[in-house]
């Protein structure tokens, strides 16, 4: 049963999505994220500090005023999108108050600004492109770390003896290793030094880049893309499906008017021949009763 306070939600909640306040919010979050910026700067803190501050917390204010709203308006159904249940949390963060154990979560106001991946909807399809691709990027990274761990294991066991700094143990080795993978100074820095005591350790380099830099890095990537591209042709069929539905919903009932008319029309056409027919049937029978 629609009350007025069931009425008075739907239209609050309506306001709030609409696109006129959705990019206010975003020009709030915008400007949040330039004042926690600004009070990173020692001057700027020195001169216009209680400034920022006043700012910051009318944002604050701002945003538990919208999420109220839509709390509000959406009642229960709220918690049904993960990106409200995200803006709750992110903005519930910056009302525990930052004192005592507590201050190391004043840092954690930035987070406020991850609120743009939830509000603008190109932000929104490329986060959930990646949590998409996290179960391929997982088998992704666990093949990458048994070739860690048997290329550190090799390593270890042939350049520890000179190289102790860097191959000095398992874990030295995967921290070196990786530094390779990444080509931070990998040649002039770690592999020529040990190509001078080994001579024939490329062999052993050359390939370890090859696979763990330009193979297993671009299988991320190619994922990522392949989980998004698998998103976007998966949205185009149903959206043109809706415009499909839209355009063959109002079309159907004039179709039957006009079906429904056609036959009327055709109904009263066959009557009128029939009268026709009996008012021309009429004069034959009376000659014919008369020459008898």
């Amino acid at each position: 049963m629609v009350t007025p306070s069931t009425g008075l939600r739907a239209r609050v909640a309506l306001w709030v999505e609409s696109a006129a306040v959705q990019r206010f919010v975003i020009a709030v979050i915008v400007l949040n994220a330039a004042i926690l910026g600004m009070e990173t700067s020692p001057a700027l803190r020195a001169s216009i500090g209680p400034w920022l501050l006043l700012l910051d917390h009318a944002c604050l204010a701002i945003f538990v005023v919208e999420l109220a709203l839509k709390l509000w308006g959406h009642g229960p159904r709220f918690f049904r999108s993960g990106w409200n249940v995200f803006d709750l949390l992110v903005v519930g963060i910056a009302l525990v108050p930052a004192s005592g154990p507590f201050a190391v979560l004043r840092v954690l106001r930035v987070l406020r600004v991850l609120r743009l991946a939830s509000m603008m909807p190109q932000l929104r399809f490329v986060v959930e492109a990646l949590l998409r691709a996290i179960p391929g990027i997982g088998a992704i990274a666990g093949l990458m770390m048994i070739l860690f761990y048997v290329a550190a294991v090799v390593a270890t066991g042939m350049f520890a003896a000179s190289f102790p700094d860097w191959f000095g143990s398992l874990g030295k080795s995967l921290y070196t290793l990786f530094q390779i993978m990444t080509l931070e100074s990998w040649s002039m820095g770690i592999v020529r030094p040990v190509m001078q005591a080994y001579p024939w350790a490329w062999a052993f380099f050359v390939p370890f880049i090859l696979l763990a830099t330009f193979t297993m890095l671009n299988l991320f990537i190619a994922i990522i893309v392949n989980t998004m591209q698998t998103l976007h042709d998966g949205e185009a069929p149903s959206g043109e499906g809706a415009q499909a539905g839209a355009v063959a919903a109002p079309l159907a009932p004039a179709a039957s008017v006009e079906q429904g008319q056609a036959l009327e029309a055709l109904r009263h056409e066959i009557h009128r021949l029939r009268q026709d027919v009996a008012a021309l049937r009429a004069p034959v029978g009376n000659e014919g009763g008369d020459a008898r």
